[in-house]
């Protein structure tokens, strides 16, 4: 992944070396309230890939787009927040029905198997600000969650670093090209996605059954 500027534009194409680790995160005391109806909210955590196959796998969610959030239309595109000159990141556009999944749920899922949240502008082998960990609510109600979850999160002491994760305000999404939407789907035995995207999928099985959808929620 991109270890240097020379590399920037190679990432999420290299094969990584090992499979991040997962941590129980605990259930979030302040539960969300958003009523009836879809709701979307936007997660950054790293390369895109993970970050949409861990949502497509979990019940609930109908939709998970891979894009750029955090800058202008004109520079959301690969090659350019893969050089890290713009301020988007990686995001995924994640769409989920509350009476099946409910934001704090998706929080928990978000910070025990897809982010490292004490990691600042970088996931695993992937570095530069376009990589960091952001939640980006849509509503008053998901920026409370929010808000509250991390600081229980702070509270707990879940790790032993500080969490860097941002909460942002939110801007225009600008889903990202063709071939990355489902890319984890469409290329199972892609070097990247087996090495650490399966094992965060894995992950959410194992630890959260009764959120994990074997099927793929395709966009």
């Amino acid at each position: 992944m991109a270890g240097s500027l020379a590399l920037g534009a190679a990432a999420c194409m290299q094969p990584a070396l090992a499979a991040e680790s997962v941590v129980q995160a605990p259930m979030a005391q302040r539960t969300a309230d958003e009523g009836n109806g879809l709701k979307t909210a936007i997660f950054a955590g790293g390369c895109f890939w993970g970050v949409e196959a861990v949502f497509s796998h979990t019940k609930g969610v109908t939709s998970a787009v891979s894009g750029y959030h955090g800058d202008t239309e004109r520079s959301a595109k690969y090659d350019i927040v893969s050089s890290g000159v713009t301020d988007h990141a990686e995001a995924v556009k994640v769409t989920y029905d509350p009476s099946v999944i409910r934001y704090d749920q998706l929080l928990r899922i978000y910070f025990s198997v897809i982010t490292d949240p004490t990691q600042l502008n970088r996931q695993g082998p992937d570095r530069g600000a376009h990589y960091r960990s952001a939640l980006v609510p849509m509503s008053a109600e998901q920026n409370e969650v929010a808000k509250a979850y991390i600081a229980q999160l702070k509270a707990a002491k879940v790790w032993d670093k500080p969490i860097v994760t941002r909460i942002e305000r939110a801007q225009a999404f600008y889903p990202a090209e063709t071939y990355h939407q489902d890319f984890a789907q469409k290329n199972p035995n892609h070097g990247y996605i087996v090495r650490w995207d399966a094992p965060k999928v894995a992950a959410l099985k194992r630890m959260y059954p009764g959120v994990y959808s074997a099927s793929f929620q395709r966009n």
